[in-house]
């Protein structure tokens, strides 16, 4: 057994907690004592541990003890002060080494005499020697051996392995914390923290388990909250010695879509809708328009989120626009309902003319949705007329009124809609003339009815005409056909005859 870790901690020394620049010198002897050592110098770092691998053999029989030496470099021989490790007098070890100074194997009839020494400090830098203890030519007797062995110690740099698997939301996970070092010296002390942005360390609450004194486990059930959420795992060593690492935890995690933007946009401006879906890996991001029969035109792809501008927007933008995610084989949607609206805004074609004692007022208005028309003149009257045409985003209403006297010189029309009201005041003209010069759209309305008016009267003056012309022919045309059958009845050949005879006289 003790075979077995020896050569456990020689491979972990040469991988991790120590390095050497060379390998082992063949043995040195002297009066058949010899020893063999690391040649150069082994490398390590405070609060882990270090193997200083040694074999001898010797002529003591039986071997009864040994001893570690422990002194600056500059020394070629230590003292009995330096003792670090005795194999039966703990008394003699310096205080700073008790109990961190081990033989791999305590057999020393095994010839083994590699030490391991734990919680290492800076100051057990320096050269270590060996000597050995035991009977020869029926005296007991000691050798220590010249050959040593350099050990440099410097400040922690190891770090901590943590392992993190994939981390989805809602499913419980276990993260792994293993300390630097396999040595079997003092258990360090492993805590978690985890740092949020814009928070300070704090301990993470959860299952920890520690096996092993350099192992521990971390488990809880990630959300969105820990993803980019930086966790520390730190080892504290005898000696107010540390190290850490710490990793950032990518959660897999998907939430619901948010949709931010004006859904009502004036005509021509700019529609800007943005769509986000915020999620690990992050999504796919498709804008599209639904047409009239569902059919879908992309019209923006992002990832993450994705922006959706269509500048100069008319009334065809309208509609129902669709953001779809794709993430991870799983698609998903979400609708908005995008109107375009115009504040209603009443035109110049507008206006009023007074004849005699009527007033024809006109009022043309441009909104969308369509706006209404109202005059608030007609809360004053109960006699009126009037007409309204529509055309698309336009409406033209026009209004007769008898009036014999008028209040003011000008006529309210108000236009409204759901985003708006618009009042213009319009002014009576008296005469058709200069109303016109101010404004030909009216009076080219106006003038519309005039023709339009006698083209009608003309025509039906002519068709009472050709009524009458058609009866009277008519009748004549029966009295014509009433004598000539009353001629032909009194006509005999006798008749006939008698006339012809007549003529010829």
């Amino acid at each position: 057994m003790f075979v077995l870790i020896w050569v456990t901690l020689l491979c972990s020394v040469t991988g991790s907690s120590a390095d050497t620049d060379a390998g082992m010198t063949g043995p040195i002897c002297l009066y058949r004592f010899c020893i063999s050592l690391r040649r150069g110098k082994i490398k390590a770092e405070a609060g882990l541990c270090t193997v200083i691998p040694c074999s001898f053999t010797t002529a003591f029989s039986p071997i009864t003890g040994a001893a570690w030496y422990k002194c600056d470099e500059s020394k070629r021989s230590c003292d009995y002060s330096d003792i670090i490790f005795h194999s039966w007098n703990q008394s003699q070890i310096q205080p700073g080494f008790r109990g961190r100074i081990s033989m791999l194997e305590p057999n020393l009839s095994q010839g083994n005499c590699s030490i391991v020494i734990n919680d290492l400090d800076q100051s057990d830098s320096g050269s270590y020697q060996f000597k050995v203890t035991g009977w020869l030519n029926n005296m007991h007797n000691e050798f220590l051996f010249l050959p040593s062995t350099s050990v440099s110690v410097k400040a922690l740099t190891q770090k901590p392995t943590v392992k993190v698997p994939a981390l989805t939301e809602g499913q419980q996970t276990t993260l792994t914390c293993t300390a630097p070092s396999l040595c079997s010296g003092s258990d360090p002390n492993i805590t978690w923290t985890w740092r949020r942005s814009a928070e300070d360390d704090s301990y993470i609450t959860g299952n920890i388990t520690t096996t092993h004194g350099h192992n521990s486990s971390l488990t809880f059930t990630p959300s969105a909250k820990h993803h980019s959420t930086e966790v520390t795992c730190k080892v504290n060593f005898r000696g107010n010695k540390s190290t850490q690492e710490t990793v950032t935890l990518n959660v897999a995690y998907m939430k619901e879509p948010v949709i931010t933007g004006d859904r009502r946009v004036k005509r021509g401006d700019a529609l800007n809708l943005t769509c986000s879906f915020d999620s690990f890996p992050p999504s796919v991001i498709i804008w599209a328009k639904l047409g009239p029969s569902g059919t879908k035109t992309n019209l923006q792809i992002d990832t993450g989120s994705a922006t959706l501008v269509i500048h100069d927007m008319t009334a065809d933008d309208s509609g129902q626009y669709v953001c779809t995610r794709q993430y991870q084989g799983k698609t998903s949607t979400a609708y908005v309902n995008v109107t375009v609206f115009l504040l209603p805004e009443i035109l110049k074609s507008s206006g009023c003319v007074s004849w005699s004692e009527v007033l024809t007022c006109v009022c043309v208005s441009e909104g969308l949705p369509l706006p209404t028309i109202t005059w608030p003149l007609l809360d004053k009257h109960t006699e009126y007329s009037g007409t309204y045409t529509v055309s698309k985003y336009t409406i033209n209403r026009t209004i007769t009124v008898k009036v014999k006297e008028l209040s003011s010189t000008d006529v309210q029309c108000v236009s409204t809609n759901e985003y708006g009201e618009a009042v213009e005041n319009l002014i009576i003209r008296t005469s058709e003339k200069s109303f016109a010069q101010e404004n030909g759209g009216f009076s080219a309305i106006l003038l519309t009815v005039t023709v339009v008016s006698l083209i009608v009267n003309i025509l039906l003056i002519v068709c009472l005409i050709f009524l009458w012309n058609s009866r009277k022919k008519l009748k004549q045309n029966q009295e014509d056909q009433t004598y000539l059958t009353l001629s032909k009845r009194d006509i005999s050949p006798d008749v006939v005859a008698q006339q012809v005879s007549a003529s010829v006289d």
